[in-house]
C-alpha cells in the first residue's frame, strides 16, 4: 500500500507523457600511457604548465643496478678531518669519488698577514696596540670581514667604524710597503678608494635621521622643497626675461644703425627704439632658448613643445586647430617620430609657414570682401549738403518733412497742375 491507495487515487492519474529526461551518455576517454590514474583524475587530461617527461622514456628499461648505501664522507672545508655519514647513490656497485659536493660553496676571504718587523715599521698607531690589531685580524679571518659580528666579539669597546678604519688603514699600508712602486698598486681597490670614516659616520647619521622622520616631518620637507622650486623658477624667468629684452634692444639698435643713409647724422628723434613692453615672437623665442640653455640637459621633444607653444601664442584656438589640420592633410605628424635637431628645426619652420599662409589667406579674404562692397556701391559717397539750408527743429516744424515738401513743390514747379494730374471725380447716379 502506498500514498495513492490511501488517498484513493489511480496509479495512472499522472499523464504518461511526463518522463524522466535521459542523460546523455558520457564519452569514455582512455587514459594515456605513462600517466598514473591519480594524476589523470586530477588533471582530466589537461596539458601541464611545465614540460613533462616523454612517455617513451618511461617505458625504457634501465639495465643499471642502483642501490643506496650509508657511507662516511669528509669535507675539505673543515680542518679537523671530521667523518660524517650520508646516503650515497651507488650505480652498478661503483662507489663515487671526489670531494664533498657542497665543499665548492665554501668561500673565504684572503686576509693579509704582517710580520713584527712590518708592524714596527709601518703599522704603529698610538690609538691601537699590537695585541688589539692582532685580535682584529684574527676575527676578520674567522668571520670573513663581517664587522658587525667582529664588533660584538671584540674584547674592548670599539665601534664598527673604528674597526673598519683600523683594518683598511693597515691593509693600505702593507700594500704600499710591499709594492715596488706606487704606480703598480694604483688600481688596487684599497688604494683607489680609501675608507673614509667621517663620511661613513655622517652617512649613518643621515640615514638614521631619515628613518626616524614622522609623517609631519616628511610633509613639511615636501612643502619646503616645492616652495624652493617655485622661487627658483620665478628667479629664472625674471632673469631670462631681462636677458632677452637686452638682446632684442641691442639687435634693434644695430639694425637702425646699419640702415642709416651714409652722410646723414642720426638724431635721437630719428632713432626708433622698439617698445619693451610689447611681447614679440622673437622675444619669446629668445627667452625660451635661454631658459632651455639654463636647463643644460633636456629632451628634444620638450624643447619642440616649448617652441611650438611660443609660435602659437599669437594665434587663436581656431587658427591652431587649422594649422594642425593642415599638417594632418599634408601627412606630417604633429610630433616628429625621430626628433633630431634638423627635423625639429624643419618642423618648426613648416608650422611658421602654415601660420603665415593662413594669415595671408585671411587678409586676402578681407580685401576681397572690401573690394566687392566698393563695387556694389554700398559705401558710395553721399551728396554734399547745401550750405544755405538751415536746420529747423522738429518741435518748430509741426509736421516736419511734410511741410517742407509742399513748399518745395510750390517753389519748384510754379505752374498750375494740369487736369491730367487731377484725381478723377466720382460719378453719381444722376449723371448716368
Amino acid at each position: 500500500m502506498d500514498a495513492k491507495d490511501i488517498l484513493g487515487l489511480h496509479k495512472t492519474s499522472f499523464p504518461s507523457s511526463i518522463e524522466k529526461k535521459s542523460r546523455p551518455p558520457k564519452e569514455s576517454q582512455r587514459k594515456p600511457d605513462g600517466i598514473s590514474r591519480e594524476v589523470y583524475a586530477l588533471t582530466g587530461g589537461m596539458p601541464p604548465l611545465m614540460p613533462s617527461i616523454d612517455a617513451s622514456q618511461l617505458k625504457k628499461k634501465h639495465n643499471e643496478k642502483v642501490t643506496w648505501q650509508w657511507l662516511p664522507f669528509t669535507n675539505s672545508a673543515r680542518k679537523d678531518d671530521l667523518h660524517l655519514y650520508h646516503w650515497v647513490r651507488i650505480v652498478n656497485g661503483v662507489l663515487p669519488t671526489g670531494d664533498y659536493s657542497f665543499a665548492k660553496y665554501n668561500k673565504s676571504v684572503d686576509i693579509i698577514k704582517y710580520t713584527d718587523e712590518e708592524y714596527e715599521k709601518y703599522l704603529t698607531d698610538p690609538m691601537w696596540t699590537k695585541e688589539e690589531t692582532n685580535e682584529l685580524f684574527d676575527l676578520c679571518e674567522r668571520f670573513d670581514l663581517r664587522f658587525v659580528v667582529i664588533a660584538d666579539r671584540f674584547s674592548s669597546s670599539r665601534t664598527v667604524e673604528e674597526l673598519k678604519d683600523r683594518y683598511y688603514s693597515v691593509l693600505r699600508a702593507i700594500v704600499l710597503a710591499r709594492a715596488a712602486s706606487s704606480g703598480d698598486v694604483a688600481t688596487h681597490p684599497v688604494i683607489k678608494e680609501p675608507y673614509n670614516v667621517s663620511q661613513e659616520i655622517e652617512r649613518k647619521r643621515a640615514l638614521s635621521m631619515v628613518l626616524s622622520q614622522t609623517r609631519q616631518h616628511e610633509k613639511r620637507d615636501e612643502e619646503v622643497l616645492i616652495e624652493a622650486k617655485r622661487i627658483a623658477e620665478l628667479r629664472m624667468a625674471s632673469k631670462v626675461a631681462e636677458q632677452s629684452q637686452l638682446v632684442v634692444a641691442t639687435n634693434a639698435d644695430a639694425e637702425v644703425t646699419e640702415r642709416a643713409v651714409p652722410g646723414e647724422s642720426l638724431s635721437p628723434s630719428n632713432v626708433q627704439h622698439p617698445p619693451m613692453a610689447v611681447p614679440s615672437p622673437i622675444t619669446d623665442n629668445a627667452s625660451t632658448l635661454a631658459s632651455l640653455r639654463m636647463l643644460r640637459v633636456y629632451l628634444r621633444t620638450y624643447a619642440l613643445e616649448q617652441m611650438v607653444q611660443v609660435s602659437n601664442s599669437t594665434a587663436g584656438v581656431r587658427t591652431i586647430k587649422r594649422v594642425e589640420q593642415t599638417l594632418q592633410d599634408l601627412g606630417v605628424n604633429l610630433k616628429p617620430r625621430v626628433p633630431t635637431k634638423a627635423v625639429c628645426a624643419e618642423h618648426l619652420e613648416l608650422r611658421r609657414e602654415i601660420l603665415t599662409w593662413l594669415n595671408l589667406q585671411k587678409q586676402v579674404q578681407y580685401k576681397e570682401a572690401e573690394g566687392s562692397s566698393y563695387r556694389d556701391g554700398t559705401y558710395g559717397e553721399t551728396p554734399d549738403t547745401p550750405k544755405d539750408r538751415t536746420f529747423i527743429p522738429d518741435s518748430l516744424n509741426f509736421g516736419g518733412e511734410r511741410v517742407g515738401k509742399k513748399d518745395q513743390k510750390r517753389k519748384g514747379h510754379g505752374a498750375q497742375p494740369t487736369a491730367a494730374h487731377k484725381r478723377p471725380r466720382k460719378q453719381k447716379a444722376s449723371d448716368l
